[in-house]
């Protein structure tokens, strides 16, 4: 999967779609992926440049004719325009900004067209000695076209044939019956590498897609589909950042819930994984976009709630605990009453990190259950040294308590 921070536009016009397809089920984190692969690679983007320009140029000096003078001409150009869109398309990608792609795949045809006219025009010319540089030279950027490209096979067959399938023509308009064997080779070259690049875009798909259903197991519950404790972290982390930098309340919900061991000891265990499923349902619509419900285990669970302030978060907690306090069909015609006990924590006044934030609501979560439960506490002062005892595993003095109080 792409790991650094580059994000580049999918392109636009139906030809470049259709080279850089990747099929259908894919998923766009994986399409974007792909897209990202044929920027990378850059000692084979700048080894293809630099081998096909001195090629272009050798065979220029050598034969002092308008028609290689204009393929080394036209190989600089092409080279420099794919650099410095590809410096641009970088720099964008960085910035979040849309880059030229459709720009840059069709430079990418355009170069290999010119290696491609390279080979006929040698070959057609019965000079075998520059006949074979060339088509040597050929030959081994159709390895880098595969190795660069196979992220999009359909562009790097594309590309593959712009570059190698002149020789077929170089070859009969040569007259020279050793050429002939090109009739053979050449088609055969093809297709086994377009097929190399397509059998490895497949391969990296099939990885990519494994990779992204374990960093989903990390991160998710598996019984109810919410983050677990890993995915909360992570994803608090950004959220408490954001917080900081734009000075927007983000409250921290510890839900615990009343009565879920009176069901696994009466029901089993089949019909409690039943229940927190339902209840992580429930807790899923009363989200907004921009909150977030984890399962952290058991049956405790944290919701992050932005733009709310104490007021606010305390209404919603009421709201949650009316909404999932019911009973639930359990199935076989058992029903099961529940209920929900909530601590609530803001950032950053109790607390600047998830651990604080964690400890300051389940300090808060103490209290509402110990005053009957089915209710919701925000943390205090009395809350955050509690919550500091947990943390620092040391006792409070006495002296503490006394300014606590």
């Amino acid at each position: 999967m792409q790991k650094d921070a580059r994000v580049y536009s999918l392109p636009k016009w139906r030809l470049t779609r259709w080279l850089v397809d990747a099929g259908p089920g894919i998923p766009d984190d994986i399409r974007d992926a792909l897209i990202a692969s044929l920027f990378s690679g850059l000692p084979v983007f700048f080894g293809g440049a630099v081998n096909v320009i001195l090629v272009a140029g050798a065979v220029a000096l050598q034969t002092q004719k308008p028609v290689f003078i204009a393929w080394f001409v036209f190989e600089v150009v092409v080279c420099l325009a794919r650099l410095v869109v590809l410096v641009i398309a970088r720099r964008a990608a960085l910035a979040r900004r849309k880059t030229p792609t459709d720009l840059y795949l069709l430079l990418g045809l355009a170069w290999s067209c010119g290696v491609g006219y390279g080979v006929l025009t040698t070959m057609a010319s019965g000079n075998w000695l520059i006949a074979s540089a060339t088509c040597l030279s050929g030959a081994a950027m159709v390895g880098g076209i595969c190795l660069r490209n196979f992220g999009a096979p359909r562009l790097a067959a594309a590309m593959i044939f712009c570059s190698i399938g002149p020789s077929i023509a170089g070859a009969a308009l040569a007259g020279e019956p050793l050429y002939y064997i090109v009739f053979i080779q050449a088609p055969m070259y093809f297709f086994a590498m377009a097929a190399a690049a397509f059998r490895l875009k497949t391969m990296l798909v099939t990885s990519m897609l494994a990779e992204r259903e374990n960093d989903h197991r990390a991160r998710h519950d598996a019984l109810t589909g919410l983050p677990n404790r890993h995915g909360l972290v992570n994803a608090a982390e950004a959220k408490l950042a954001a917080a900081c930098e734009t000075g927007r309340p983000l409250s921290l919900l510890f839900v615990d819930l009343d009565g879920f061991k009176a069901v696994n000891d009466t029901y089993g265990h089949a019909a409690g994984d039943t229940l927190l499923k339902l209840v992580a349902e429930r807790l899923r619509h009363m989200l907004r976009p921009d909150d977030l419900a984890a399962r952290i285990g058991g049956d405790e669970f944290v919701m992050l709630v932005a733009n709310r302030d104490e007021r606010e978060s305390m209404a919603f907690a009421e709201q949650l605990i009316a909404t999932v306090s019911s009973s639930y069909d359990l199935g076989g015609g058992a029903n099961a009453p529940i209920g929900l006990s909530i601590g609530i924590a803001m950032a950053p006044e109790h607390g600047a990190s998830i651990e604080a934030l964690l400890a300051s609501a389940d300090a808060a979560l103490y209290e509402a259950k110990s005053k009957g439960k089915c209710r919701c506490c925000m943390a205090s002062v009395a809350a955050n040294i509690a919550a500091l005892q947990r943390l620092s595993g040391h006792t409070v003095t006495g002296e503490a308590s006394s300014v606590a109080a």
